[in-house]
């Protein structure tokens, strides 16, 4: 008689655990179950996007060296450029200035030759004055003082 009132007993605790302890605890399980699901979802979805921002943050440093080395580049040559402009400027300042010593000498010389041609055919006159002992007219004889001039 024990056992029969110890096995409906045991019955009574098997279908009290079934019908009010086991669903909670088999609720509990499955909501752990799908909490650690979805964290490790999350966990796996935050690696992905860190392997994703890695990847854009390695693009973006690429990018941004490139830019700066194309930027370095053009200001290497704007600078040679603007060195080798300068250089341009120079010379041609210096042929100009050159040239126009060149034209003011030129100026110069014919000046001086000028005036040397014009004391020589005075020393010309003034010679022949003494020689022939007789006044020259220079009005008179100016196309012969040009020509004496001119040989000179």
């Amino acid at each position: 008689m024990t056992l029969i009132g110890q096995t409906i007993a045991f019955a009574i605790f098997v279908w009290f655990c079934i019908k009010f302890v086991w669903p909670p605890i088999s609720n509990a399980l499955h909501e752990r179950q799908r909490k650690i699901a979805d964290g490790l979802d999350a966990a796996s979805r935050a690696s992905r996007d860190l392997e994703l921002a890695q990847e854009k943050a390695d693009a973006t440093l690429r990018e941004s060296k490139e830019q700066a080395s194309q930027i370095l580049e053009q200001a290497n040559k704007r600078s040679s450029q603007m060195i080798e402009e300068a250089r341009e400027q120079a010379r041609a300042e210096g042929e100009r200035i050159v040239a126009s010593a060149r034209a003011e000498i030129d100026q110069e010389v014919q000046r001086a030759k000028d005036d040397l041609r014009a004391q020589v055919s005075h020393l010309a006159v003034t010679g022949a004055e003494r020689v022939l002992e007789a006044s020259v007219d220079e009005k008179a004889h100016r196309k012969l003082l040009d020509e004496l001039a001119a040989e000179l």
